[in-house]
C-alpha cells in the first residue's frame, strides 16, 4: 500500500490536479446503506452522495455513529450485509478484511473511479480494497494565552516540554487540571499509548513475525511518559474520549491538549467555544521524545469500502455514489471540516497540526493483520499502571499475555 505517497501527496502539496466531475449512479432503484462514524467530514461525503445519486437509488440510508468500529463486523457478517459500505480508517480496514467483509474495488474503480487519483486507492497486495478521502492525526493543541500568562512563550514540541508548561499552570494558580487527552478505557487508551510508543521507537511485533514485543525499554518509556501527562489530566480522563476532551477545551478548561486534527475546525469555528477560546488556540505538529524527534502519532486515512454480503448491483450503485461524492465542490464547501486529500482542498489553521504532524515523519498506522488484536490488549490491560494499580512491567506483561492469547485463537501464533 503506498501509504507514504498518500500522506506526502495529500497533504504536503494538498492538490492532486484537475478533473472533470459527470455524474453516473450505475444501476438505478438498488439499496444504498451507509454505516459511518460521527464528524463533520464524514457526514459531508455522505451528504455529497445522497444530494448525487439519492434520487436514482430505491432506498439512501446512513448511520452515523461513535460505535461504527463495534459494530461493524457484525453489520457486515450476514449475507445480505446490513449495509453496502462502512467508511473506514487504516484500522478498520483491517479489522473487516481480517473477516474477509469486504470486496476488491478493481472493477468499480475501473468503471466508476476515472476521477480518483492512484494514490488515493488502498491497495493490499494487488486489490484496491479502499478509497482514501482525508486524512488524520492526533497532534497538540495550545492556548498561548494560557502559556503565555504562565510565562512559557513557545509552543511546546516534546513531552517533556508539555510537561514542563503543565506544571508550570498548575504552580501559577492559573488551571488544576491543564491537559486532556482522549485517555478513555479500551481504544483510546491503546492508541494513546502507541502515540507515545512510536515517539519513543518502540516496536510492536520482533521483526517478521507476530511476537509481541512491547515489554521493552520503550514501552516502559511510553507509559511513563504517558502517566505524567495524565497527572495534569482531569481525574476522570480513563472516560474521556473526543467528544468529551472537545467539550472540556471548548468550555476553556484545558490548555494544552492531544486530540484528533478532524476536531480542529469544530474547536476554531464560531460554535461552542467563546473567542477567548479560539482566537488563542494554535494547532501543531504531535509532542516528540527529543527535539526534532519523530513526532508521537500515527497517520491515519478515512476512506471507503463496498460489503462483500450485497448483490454486485447494489455494491455497484454503492461505490458510483460515494465516488461521485469526492468533488471539488464537496472540498470548498466543507474545507476545514478535515484535511482533504482531494483536489481543492485548502489547508487552512485547522490542517496544521495535521499537515506539521506529517512532515514531521510520523508513520501510519499499522496495516498489519494482528494489530487488531495488539490494540485491544492494550486497551484492556494498561488502565492498572494509569490508575497506580500496578507497574508498567506487569502491565505490559498482561497485554502481551493478553495478546498472545487471542493472536493464537485467531491463527497467527501457534
Amino acid at each position: 500500500m503506498n501509504t507514504k505517497g498518500l500522506f506526502a501527496a495529500g497533504i504536503i502539496s494538498g492538490f492532486l490536479g484537475s478533473a472533470s466531475y459527470a455524474v453516473e449512479c450505475g444501476p438505478g432503484g438498488e439499496s444504498i446503506r451507509i454505516l459511518a462514524s460521527d464528524f463533520p467530514a464524514i457526514h459531508a461525503v455522505v451528504d455529497s452522495a445522497e444530494e448525487k445519486c439519492a434520487d436514482a437509488a430505491g432506498e439512501f440510508t446512513r448511520n452515523h455513529t461513535t460505535e461504527a468500529r463495534q459494530i461493524m463486523n457484525a453489520a457486515l457478517t450476514p449475507n445480505p450485509a446490513e449495509y453496502t459500505s462502512v467508511i473506514v480508517a487504516n484500522s478498520t480496514l483491517t479489522q473487516l478484511m481480517n473477516d474477509g467483509l469486504v470486496r476488491p474495488l478493481n472493477d468499480l474503480v475501473a468503471r466508476y473511479g476515472q476521477n480518483l487519483p492512484e494514490n488515493l486507492l488502498i491497495r493490499i497486495d494487488d486489490n484496491i480494497m479502499a478509497v482514501a478521502f482525508m486524512a488524520n492525526a492526533q497532534h497538540l493543541f495550545s492556548r498561548t494565552d494560557i502559556l503565555e500568562e504562565a510565562g512559557i512563550f513557545e509552543i511546546p514540541a516534546t513531552y517533556d516540554e508539555v510537561i514542563a508548561a503543565a506544571k508550570a499552570i498548575r504552580a501559577a494558580g492559573i488551571m488544576d487540571y491543564p491537559i486532556v487527552m482522549n485517555l478513555k478505557t479500551g481504544w483510546n487508551v491503546g492508541e494513546s499509548f502507541n502515540l507515545v510508543f512510536l515517539a519513543h521507537g518502540g516496536a510492536f511485533f520482533k521483526p517478521g513475525t507476530a511476537e509481541p514485543m512491547i515489554n521493552s525499554a520503550a514501552g516502559i518509556a511510553a507509559l511513563e511518559t504517558l502517566k505524567a501527562l495524565a497527572e495534569y489530566a482531569h481525574p476522570d480522563h480513563l472516560t474521556h474520549a473526543s467528544n468529551e476532551t472537545q467539550g472540556i477545551w471548548e468550555a476553556g478548561e484545558a490548555a494544552l491538549g492531544i486530540m484528533w486534527g478532524s476536531r480542529g475546525a469544530a474547536i476554531l469555528d464560531d460554535e461552542g467555544a467563546t473567542r477567548e477560546v479560539t482566537s488563542n488556540t494554535v494547532l501543531s505538529a504531535a509532542p516528540s521524545v527529543k527535539p526534532g524527534g519523530v513526532p508521537g502519532a500515527t497517520l491515519w486515512w478515512d476512506g471507503f469500502t463496498i460489503s462483500k454480503n450485497v448483490p454486485d448491483a447494489a455494491a455497484e450503485a454503492t461505490f458510483a455514489a460515494l465516488a461521485n461524492a469526492l468533488t471539488p465542490e464537496m472540498v470548498a464547501a466543507n474545507n476545514d471540516d478535515a484535511v482533504w486529500l482531494l483536489e481543492g482542498f485548502t489547508p487552512g489553521p485547522a490542517a496544521a497540526g495535521v499537515a506539521a504532524t506529517a512532515q514531521g515523519g510520523a508513520v501510519p498506522y499499522p496495516m498489519i493483520p494482528q494489530i487488531g488484536l495488539m490494540h485491544n490488549a492494550l486497551g484492556a490491560e494498561l488502565t492498572d499502571f494509569l490508575s497506580g494499580n500496578e507497574s508498567a512491567e506487569k502491565a505490559l506483561a498482561d497485554a502481551e499475555a493478553a495478546y498472545v492469547t487471542a493472536a493464537k485463537e485467531a491463527g497467527f501464533l501457534q
